[in-house]
This record gives structure tokens, sequence and C-alpha cells, in this order.
């Protein structure tokens, strides 16, 4: 008998390998992977500019990044003597003006050198609920009152109209995955209106685009690990136990045996490294 829904995922033509570099960005699901690569040793760089949730903000970081146009003072925004950029996660933030804006271009001059090697792109969109701050989309709101920005779902195709251009100009291979993690702050039913845009999204990507590909996360703990057994405490995140299934999954499906076997021993060189003795007295 079974008792799980499982996910059938063939393998993929796209070769992930040690010498390849890998560029992940995207929702906070993108760094429990990029833990699991960067463990396993893979020359990556992982959300340069903070974690990021929704299509629109990580199109402009990754657009912004390749053209190495870098920010000015008059950008940032101060709120409660903290300086904030519309771009950047609140880790960039700062009560020096200064400060901020040399943290904030720092991650756009790694990601603009990054780029040049032609990394393979592994892009996770968490959420299609935007908030716009003077017309533009900002990446986090840092805190500000609500009436400073205006709500709303982005549509399958204003994704889509932003996205593909981007790829045919990076002409670089991008994985897209959706994050699994359910934004119950939109309510159950905006949660999954929201996942169902980003699926038609990322759908569509792959019809319009080459070399792009998508990665069954989402239906991996949807369907496969549907139970709270396999979530968090907040039983909205994956559990340690689902991040590793996950990333079995994830290498079955990207990667050929020997590159795996590689994994496990770069993972072993991690964990004894990362490995404190307990010294008696």
């Amino acid at each position: 008998m079974l008792l799980t829904t499982p996910v059938s995922i063939p393998p993929s033509s796209l070769r992930i390998h040690h010498e390849v570099p890998l560029l992940l960005l995207g929702s906070c699901f993108t760094d429990e992977v990029g833990g699991k690569l960067r463990d396993a040793g893979f020359d990556m760089l992982c959300n340069p500019f903070g974690t990021l949730y929704n299509p629109l903000s990580i199109a402009t970081c990754l657009q912004r990044a390749e053209e190495g146009l870098l920010m000015t003072a008059d950008e940032l925004v101060c709120y409660e003597g903290v300086w904030h950029s519309w771009l950047h996660h609140s880790r960039f933030s700062h009560s020096d003006r200064d400060c901020c804006l040399a943290l904030c271009n720092g991650a756009i001059r790694r990601t603009h050198d990054f780029l040049k090697r032609k990394p393979i792109l592994l892009v996770t969109f968490g959420t299609a609920w935007v908030y716009y701050h003077r017309g533009s989309v900002v990446a986090n709101c840092h805190k500000l009152p609500p009436q400073h920005f205006e709500r709303c779902r982005l549509t399958a195709k204003e994704i889509v109209d932003r996205w593909v251009p981007l790829v045919e100009r990076l002409s670089c291979s991008t994985l897209f995955t959706v994050s699994p993690i359910r934004h119950l702050a939109d309510g159950a039913h905006g949660n999954q209106l929201s996942k169902a845009t980003l699926l038609l999204a990322v759908d569509s990507l792959l019809e319009c685009c080459a070399q792009t590909g998508y990665f069954d996360s989402y239906e991996l703990l949807m369907d496969e690990l549907r139970d709270y057994r396999f979530y968090a405490r907040d039983m909205c995140h994956p559990s340690e136990v689902a991040i590793e299934i996950v990333w079995e999954r994830f290498q079955e499906t990207y990667m050929s045996p020997a590159t795996r076997q590689r994994c496990r021993e770069m993972e072993k060189k991690s964990r004894m490294a990362h490995h404190r003795p307990i010294i008696g007295n």
C-alpha cells in the first residue's frame, strides 16, 4: 500500500557539476538549497542581494547586476534612523548611509563579476504578491507602515513579460522552481492563487525560452511529502528531513553518478570541518 503520492521527475538534459558556477536567487527556500550545494563543494553565489520573494524584484536585481548599474545615495530611504535599499534585504541596512550604499553596491559588483562567468541560474519564485512604492515594486518593505505601499497580485503575463527578455539577454541556462513554503499571511486562498500564478508563469517561460528548466520542489512538498512530519514547527517551512529528500531528488535529476559521489565526499569533509570535538577538563 502506497501512503504517499510519488512525484515522477525524469532526468534532465541540464547537467550540474562542480566545474560550472551556480548563481542562486530567490526566496528563503533558495538559501536551504544553497546550503546543500555549498556543503557539497560547488562554486556558487547564493542570494547576493539577500532573500528575494517576488519575480519582479528578482528580475530587477539580476538585470541591474548584469548591467553593473550601481546605486546612488538618492535611491536609499531612511526610516527611524536606519538607511535601507528597496532592492536589498534588511541585512544590508545600516545607520550610516555611506555604509549602506557601500554594502548594496558591493552586492551588485559581486554579482556582476559572477555573471561574467556564465553560471547556471537557479531561480526560486516565492510569491506573486508584491508591494509597490511610488510606482515601483520593492523587494523588502523594511517594516515601513503599510500606508506607504500599494499591494497587489501579479498576473502570470506580467511575470513572463518581465522575464523573457532577461533570460534571452543573459543566455545562461536557467532553472526555475516555485518555493513550497506557504505565505499564510496572504491567507490560505491567497497563497494558493499566488502559487498557481507562479506555476503558470514558469510554464509559459519554459515554452518561450530555450535553455530553461523546472524543478518540482513545490510538487514534492505538496504531494509526495504531504504530511506535517515533513514541516518545521511553524507548519510552513520544510523540516530538515524534507530538505534532505528534496536535495536527494535534485541530485538524481541534474547530477551524474560521479558528481553525486563527489558531493558525498565534500559533504563529509564539510561535516568534519564543522565538527567541534568535546575536550575534557
